[in-house]
């Protein structure tokens, strides 16, 4: 008997597969049917057989049936498995399937040399010559519109990348490390760089973390997408870690995306190791997912906590996250610049350093609030008195003594302190 069976795909499979497939294809051609079409396809139930050898898949096959013809549309085998006739096994139990689906006519669109041409062969399907294959493709999103809508993700204006006053630190940082090599690929190719795929950044509450994470979809036009663990929960009864792997299932059928999970230590809490600890399961899982979420290319996980020191030690470990940046608080040329965007109905008086120096514990979102609630007491003391004073020193000074700030003196010697400990720029 061979050394591996056969069975349907299953869900729990996908990572593995997604392995499978970046072995099978060839750098120098594009495959005709992407990944992701391929998994939706699985998983919307068309014919798919995988390979095992004990509980390692080394071989996948995948079919779109329609009516009396069908298109295989993947054939992969992991590289130290091949010309042992598991391909050749796979294509027999897919053609099996699509017989009883009625199917009489099955072709196969692959490029030149790809893996499962040998196998094609060998099971009597023969090579077409002289034909010539065209494809038109629809602007980019709008075939992934309806899955992006299901996943309450969007496309985000461009532009927010400038309009991020101040942190210049930090956009230092995630403009090197992380804009840069995805928006220049042929240039970081010649140097070895490789693009990001996964990130961290950690810093006190209202620093600017989901900011930052839009700004970058927007600077890369990819749509964002953010996952909500509570919501996740709410949604199914299967459990939160059930409802992961669904959400990065149906993920996997978006071209690109940026996926950004804030307050992630909800499900990659530091585990116990207590077997009975709910969050193992959950954590457990997301380890599980992100190596296969990385195999994809034009796709990044963002994730953003305020306490970077209770994620789980495996998940910071290296190989899952490129980067772990620090966003920290704004200093004073970051809090003028702050400011200054949102003063610009205020009279030319207002003295910005007295600001600055109010505000030193503030967030940018500290900022923003203190300067809106000055606007407003200007706004309406002009309802009552119909002066045509514009908002001065006085009322925003008075706001920002009523705004309770954000951080604390403790809060930034333990983020000292974790810069420290958790950074990887």
């Amino acid at each position: 008997m061979p050394p591996w069976h056969l069975r349907d795909y299953h869900d729990d499979d996908l990572d593995q597969a997604i392995q499978i497939w970046d072995q099978s294809r060839q750098a120098e051609a594009e495959s005709v049917f992407p990944v992701s079409e391929v998994m939706a396809a699985a998983k919307a139930g068309q014919p798919a057989v995988v390979a095992l050898v004990g509980d390692e898949l080394v071989g996948m096959a995948v079919a779109q049936a329609d009516g009396r013809r069908a298109w295989i549309v993947l054939v992969a085998l992991a590289s130290r498995w091949r010309e042992r006739g598991i391909g050749s096994a796979l294509l027999a139990e897919l053609e099996r399937r699509l017989r009883a689906l009625g199917v009489r006519h099955v072709s196969a669109l692959l490029p030149a040399g790809a893996a499962g041409t040998k196998a094609l062969e060998n099971s009597g399907y023969r090579l077409r010559e002289g034909l010539t294959y065209y494809e038109k493709l629809e602007p980019p999103g709008a075939d992934n519109a309806d899955v992006l809508a299901a996943l309450g993700g969007r496309m985000l204006p461009g532009g927010l990348w400038d309009t991020m006053a101040g942190m210049e630190r930090e956009k230092q940082v995630v403009e090197r490390r992380v804009v840069l090599p995805l928006t220049e690929p042929a240039l970081a190719d010649r140097y070895g760089v490789a693009p990001p795929k996964a990130v961290i950044l950690f810093g006190p509450p209202g620093t600017g973390k989901t900011s930052f994470a839009k700004a970058v979809a927007s600077r890369l036009g990819w749509p964002f997408v953010e996952l909500f663990p509570s919501r996740l929960a709410a949604d199914t009864s299967e459990g939160l870690a059930a409802a992961l792997r669904e959400a990065f299932t149906e993920l996997a059928e978006l071209d690109s995306v940026l996926l950004f999970i804030d307050e992630v230590e909800e499900i990659a809490g530091a585990r116990s190791g207590k077997a009975v600890d709910p969050g193992h399961g959950v954590t457990n899982e997301l380890l599980k997912i992100i190596p296969g979420f990385r195999e994809h290319d034009a796709r990044m996980l963002v994730c953003a906590t305020n306490s970077v020191r209770s994620l789980d030690a495996a998940f910071l470990r290296p190989g899952r996250f490129d980067y772990v940046i620090p966003i920290g608080p704004p200093d004073p040329t970051a809090r003028a610049a702050i400011w200054a965007r949102y003063l610009r109905a205020a009279g030319d008086g207002v003295d910005i350093g007295r600001l600055v120096a109010a505000s030193e514990l503030f967030t940018p979102a500290d900022i923003e609030f203190a300067a809106r609630k000055g606007a407003q007491a200007a706004f309406e003391r002009e309802i009552t008195e119909r002066g045509g004073r514009p908002p001065g020193i006085d009322d925003f000074m008075t706001a920002i003594a009523d705004t309770r700030p954000t951080l604390t003196a403790r809060a930034l010697e333990e983020f000292t302190e974790d810069i420290g400990t958790y950074s990887r720029l």
